[in-house]
């Protein structure tokens, strides 16, 4: 585990800035769903990198697939919903001829239908084909006979970050089809990253997205590194959206303690008690942010303490140094946070204790009380033999009652023992 942290903590490093830079090529409206995050193993995690635009892994291909180009600059892209590969049809199909002579304008009949569909997307203009649905070797030596670029059975999940970058609508018939159902990008290519190749959309006009590629060692170290990302990208988020932030560390609720503490002073009666116990319960957040970085909380706390009732101007937004074990001003140290998470949070914790405080009658279940069978929790050896143990039922020893010892030594009498 300590290992892990320690990964994640150089991963911090590294992808931080490229996390921001993510979240700051979106759109106004900051939809984390055009972030993508792939995950490639292998390499270190200093390999990670930021793509601005679309990237997905390179789908299933075809033999004919290294003919096609792997570079187009000002694009357009075709988006299909539609199978582009020659089959046979097996079910709900019946074929009857009273002359044998006509079975092979049959077999022309289904060639002539697979090179119409890939006709007609030649004729659309476009330079790059995604589909959703398989496109088979005759297509892909088709395409690439005609310096086109084509991938089929591309994910939902990439096929729907495609279509909002690129402004193109998915086709689910390749007829009648118009220039205005074509998507576009500033340019793409195909690149390898590691053991694998990626298909890259970059300078995508209608929507803007990006993709981090997160490269690491482990397994656990990646899937660790992915969590991290997406909470760091939420974070991000709501820090960008948010108008106003607030120093950290524990640093605003020393502050909202120490007022609460002042306004309980003016209170009469055991409403004061109250507030006090309000205002402590605020000091949990930098307690726990000190024990967890491995600090005396208890020291930490009562500097804190100090600094905000001696200076509550220049010491308001001091709070835990994680780094050296003490108490620095967080605020001009950048370690913010979005105002907006501060209140959720709080008003939060204070409706659940509000409603725990509200509960003045319980129900309890006589059955969760009763000790459970088996497995140590039932009744003793002892007593479930009556009280005699062992000793009893193997004939309570020497001079005792007799019991399971005699009848074991008849058995064995009988035998000639």
């Amino acid at each position: 585990a300590a290992i892990v942290c320690v990964a994640v903590l150089t991963l911090c490093l590294c992808v931080d800035p490229q996390i921001v830079d993510a979240v700051l090529s979106l759109d106004e409206g900051l939809d984390i769903a055009m972030v993508g995050i792939k995950k490639v193993p292998g390499g270190s995690v200093t390999d990670s990198f930021l793509v601005k635009g679309v990237a997905f892994k390179k789908t299933f291909s075809y033999a004919g697939f290294e003919q096609q180009p792997k570079t187009f600059v000002n694009p357009k892209i075709l988006l299909l919903n539609v199978e582009l590969e020659l089959k046979s049809e097996k079910e709900n199909a019946e074929v009857r001829l009273d002359d044998p002579s006509k079975y092979q304008s049959i077999v022309d009949a289904e060639w002539n239908i697979i090179y119409e569909k890939l006709e007609l997307c030649v004729k659309s203009g476009a330079q790059i084909i995604l589909s959703k649905l398989p496109v088979g070797d005759l297509a892909t030596q088709y395409f690439a006979d005609r310096g086109l670029f084509c991938a089929g059975r591309v994910a939902q999940d990439d096929m729907e970050r495609t279509l909002r970058a690129t402004g193109g609508v998915v086709q689910t018939s390749v007829h009648d089809m118009n220039p205005s159902v074509l998507g576009s990008c500033g340019r793409f290519e195909e690149r390898q990253v590691g053991n694998e190749r990626y298909n890259i959309f970059m300078q995508c006009a209608e929507a803007k997205s990006a993709t981090i590629v997160l490269r690491g060692g482990a397994e656990q170290f990646i899937e660790e590194a992915h969590r991290s990302v997406h909470d760091a990208l939420m974070v991000v988020k709501r820090a960008v959206a948010s108008s106003t932030v607030v120093a950290g560390g524990g640093a605003v609720e020393m502050e909202v303690s120490r007022h609460l503490r002042q306004y309980a002073r003016t209170i009469e009666g055991k409403a004061q008690l109250l507030v006090n116990a309000y205002a402590k319960a605020f000091e949990i957040i930098p307690r726990q942010i000190a024990e967890n970085a491995g600090h005396d909380a208890t020291d930490i706390l009562n500097r804190l303490r100090q600094k905000h009732f001696k200076d509550p101007e220049e010491g308001k937004w001091f709070g835990v140094d994680i780094s050296s074990g003490g108490i620095c001003d967080t605020y001009e140290s950048h370690v913010w946070e979005p105002a907006a998470n501060k209140i959720n949070s709080i008003a939060a914790a204070t409706e659940a204790a509000c409603l725990i405080l509200s509960v003045d009658e319980t129900v309890r279940n006589p059955k969760s009380e009763q000790p459970q069978q088996g497995g140590g929790g039932g009744a003793p050896m002892s007593a479930a033999m009556g009280g005699q143990g062992m000793r009893g039922m193997m004939g309570g020893g020497r001079g005792g009652p007799s019991g399971m010892g005699r009848g074991v030594r008849a058995f064995r009498g009988k035998g000639g023992a």
